[in-house]
């Protein structure tokens, strides 16, 4: 049984990493449900109640610098609301088309959301960038905590 939950658990944590990376999936929330469940699977013998704590509080800080580092790059280059609407909308059906719609997506949506509002071309540009830079923080983000919540977990595991 224990094996079982390993694996279970080592799913998790893979589909967790993707998730860093897709917009699709909620990755560190993923990757928290991975490594508790490796933890419970050992009876968090190895991995304590303090260790698991501090990786959801990772997780959950993962999650809110995504959407901050979003917004906060969309408004830094003068976003509307409706632009914001639209690289959200953008990034997911950039999921459908590879690293080029995961990258284009957002730039573009937020480009169609401004010129929703009769704004000009390089405005709409602009917050189409800001937005598509907001994106790109907002992985490294939670690329970084994803990779600080694995480490935490290992040296927890193995030291």
């Amino acid at each position: 049984m224990t094996a079982l939950l390993l694996v279970l658990a080592g799913l998790l944590v893979i589909a967790g990493l993707v998730g860093m990376v897709s917009p699709a999936l909620p990755g560190p929330l993923l990757l928290f449900a991975g490594l508790w469940m490796a933890a419970w699977a050992e009876g968090f013998a190895h991995v304590g109640a303090g260790t698991v704590i501090a990786l959801g509080v990772m997780a959950a800080l993962a999650m809110i610098l995504d959407s901050v580092a979003g917004a906060f790059g969309a408004r830094r280059y003068g976003a509307s609301g409706r632009a914001m609407l639209g690289a959200a909308l953008g990034g997911i059906v950039g999921i459908f088309f590879g690293l080029p719609g995961l990258l284009l997506g957002p730039f573009i949506g937020a480009l169609l959301g401004e010129l929703s509002l009769r704004r000009d071309l390089p405005t709409a540009s602009r917050a189409g960038w800001g937005a598509t830079v907001g994106m790109l923080l907002g992985i490294a983000a939670k690329m970084a905590l994803g990779i600080a919540m694995l480490g935490l977990f290992v040296m927890m595991r193995l030291f």
